[in-house]
């Protein structure tokens, strides 16, 4: 018999649900002791070495890598849903460009916003699930990229549908296309954030899904998850980090400093990995490369010693640096303004949201836990005049 109502303390159980198996996925798999992460079976290195956005989309939805044919279709159909309704643009450009607004909150209601425009939304069945979660992931980057036009005071570029998908992003954002590395690059961002287990904003998403809402209603859900700072935004605590430190010189005692004084150093550990997340390698691949072109080259040099500190002090006890910790320096060596690092993080985790949506319709239940009542029982109620 499941007690509910109970002394506060006498039930033990996992806050924030810490352990408990939701439900089955053969979307990804984090390997955490050994510092690995799977999308349906393929490490996260080989498919940001071979693979595109746009197949990994495939790759999480279907369960399968796409042929040619199947490929240029999802491609062609994510390309004709870039676009944003005219309102949805104006809307940006009048909350957006006041800069005490989080970005996050005008990516969450511009989502919402999609929606009416849509006659399709309501649809139950999976064929119009699918479809919906294309139409998402392909609108998000368009979004994002007006956002942070906004937030700069310039006008929104509407998307050129002969690009890929992040060659794409990266001309709505920056206003010229840029070249093969920088398109790779922003290729490997959003493939590294498409998927990531059962974290907070996945499973929010599941659980408005769950509830038969549609797929837009899902989506807002996991960018309200992945606003919260606890989820979303260490990248761009990271780089404040790297702000504070200043020089090279000075890294090395900031950092013993702040071991000493049990500081949280942004950018390390994780509740997942307890070696060496392979998203931070395959960033600090990259970052050697961007920072030269940016001129940048003191973050990462910044970076490494405070990822040598940070490995001889406490490597022993399972941290090491995370992917927030070189995406910033990524990120921002590419003209990325920091306050848009987390909605760049939504870019590119709608596809795993999606994809788990899809996968939870298909076998549906309601999500339904319990709370354990500890509280007062059989209270008389008093009359206004008495209290």
């Amino acid at each position: 018999m499941t007690i509910i109502v109970a002394k506060p303390g006498e039930v033990q159980f996992p806050k924030g649900l810490e352990g408990a198996i939701a439900r089955e996925t053969t979307k990804g798999y984090v390997d955490g002791k050994q510092g690995k992460l799977y999308y349906h079976g393929i490490s996260i290195e080989e498919l940001a070495e071979h693979s595109t956005y746009e197949e990994v989309f495939y790759l999480l939805m279907y369960d399968k890598l796409p042929s040619k044919e199947e490929l240029s279709i999802l491609d062609m159909r994510m390309r004709q849903y870039r676009e944003i309704p005219d309102a949805v643009y104006e809307f940006i450009k009048d909350r957006a460009s006041g800069y005490n607004v989080h970005p996050m909150s005008v990516l969450r209601t511009a989502v919402s916003m999609l929606a009416p425009f849509d006659d399709a939304s309501e649809e139950q069945s999976m064929a119009a699930a699918e479809r919906e979660a294309i139409k998402i992931t392909s609108r998000m980057a368009t979004i994002t990229a007006a956002i942070g036009r906004a937030r700069r005071g310039l006008a929104p570029i509407h998307p050129d549908f002969n690009l890929p998908h992040a060659a794409n992003f990266l001309y709505m954002y920056l206003g010229e296309e840029q070249d093969d590395f920088m398109n790779r690059l922003m290729d490997v961002l959003l493939i590294l954030h498409a998927d990531h287990g059962c974290n907070a904003s996945t499973f929010a998403t599941l659980v408005v899904v769950s509830t038969l809402a549609d797929m837009y209603s899902g989506v807002v859900g996991g960018i309200s998850a992945l606003k919260g700072p606890l989820h979303g935004g260490a990248n761009e605590r990271a780089m404040a980090m790297l702000d504070e430190i200043g020089d090279e010189e000075n890294a090395e005692a900031w950092i013993l400093d702040a071991i000493a004084k049990k500081k949280k150093i942004m950018g390390f550990g994780h509740r997942v990995y307890k070696a060496y997340d392979p998203r931070a390698r395959i960033l600090h691949s990259y970052a050697e490369e961007i920072t030269r072109r940016a001129g940048t080259e003191h973050w990462l040099r910044i970076a490494s010693i405070i990822e040598r500190v940070m490995i001889e002090k406490l490597g022993a006890k399972g941290i090491f640096p995370n992917v927030d910790f070189y995406s910033g320096t990524v990120m921002s060596s590419m003209g990325v303004e920091r306050k848009l690092f987390t909605p760049i993080f939504a870019t590119g985790r709608v596809a795993g949201w999606t994809a788990h949506a899809v996968e939870q319709l298909k076998d549906n239940r309601i999500y339904r836990p319990r709370f354990i009542y500890v509280g007062p029982v059989n209270v008389a109620y008093t009359p206004i005049d008495e209290r």
